[in-house]
């Protein structure tokens, strides 16, 4: 299987790189990949069929057309993966909004929609080994404060337990940009995927073996 992966943000992109491959085995051995990180996510646009522009790479208001493009040219032994956060919406309507977008398209391309709750970093949040193997002066307390897949702040939260000075000092959203990279560069290699707290993360594991055994 081809897997065509669509993420808001850099630090996604690399947290499911790496899951990918813990999954599925190196890229290209028997599964390929490739990863498309945008500038946010944005919001679904009320009129679907108006223009975008495609320069400021926000996800949700290109989606229509990028399915569209991807029913037209990808081939059987190929998926569409959307991994986008939660934040501040109801996931059971955002979760039909975005059938929604897909049933629009002819022809459909086979699309898996999967939801970080609240955010990505939810995944890494949810193997506190990996946390603190990847750094050691973890304040355990903000750690052990965290209850998995809650709305809280969840980036917010991660920078306060191991980010000098805490989410405080991430005054722009250039900083915290940079800072999430680095703890998706650094976790991520670290995670056991099976065994991970994070129920939203599980729902994502399970939909790319499926994925992956579909051919």
């Amino acid at each position: 299987m081809h897997f065509e992966v669509l993420v808001e943000d850099r630090s996604t992109s690399v947290t499911v790189d790496v899951v990918l491959e813990k999954m599925l085995g190196r890229n290209g051995d028997v599964h390929t990949w490739q990863l498309h990180p945008y500038k946010g996510a944005g919001r679904l646009p009320k009129d679907l069929s108006g223009t975008t522009d495609p320069s400021k790479r926000i996800l949700l208001d290109r989606l229509l057309k990028i399915l569209r493009g991807y029913g037209r040219s990808l081939g059987p032994e190929s998926s569409v993966v959307f991994v986008v956060d939660l934040d501040d919406r109801d996931c059971r309507a955002f979760k039909r909004e975005l059938l929604d977008v897909l049933n629009r398209c002819s022809p459909c391309p086979r699309t898996l929609f999967r939801i970080a709750i609240e955010e990505s970093e939810a995944w890494l949040l949810g193997d506190h080994a990996a946390v603190r193997a990847a750094y050691p002066n973890v304040r355990q307390r903000v750690l052990s404060s965290y209850v998995q897949d809650s709305i809280c702040g969840t980036w917010e939260l991660l920078a306060d337990a191991v980010h000098p000075g805490g989410s405080a000092r991430l005054k722009n959203w250039q900083e915290a940009g940079k800072a999430k990279s680095e703890w998706a560069t650094k976790i991520a290699p670290r995670m056991n995927v099976e065994d991970n707290a994070s129920p939203s993360f599980r729902i994502f594991r399970e939909g790319i073996r499926a994925l992956s055994n579909a051919i």
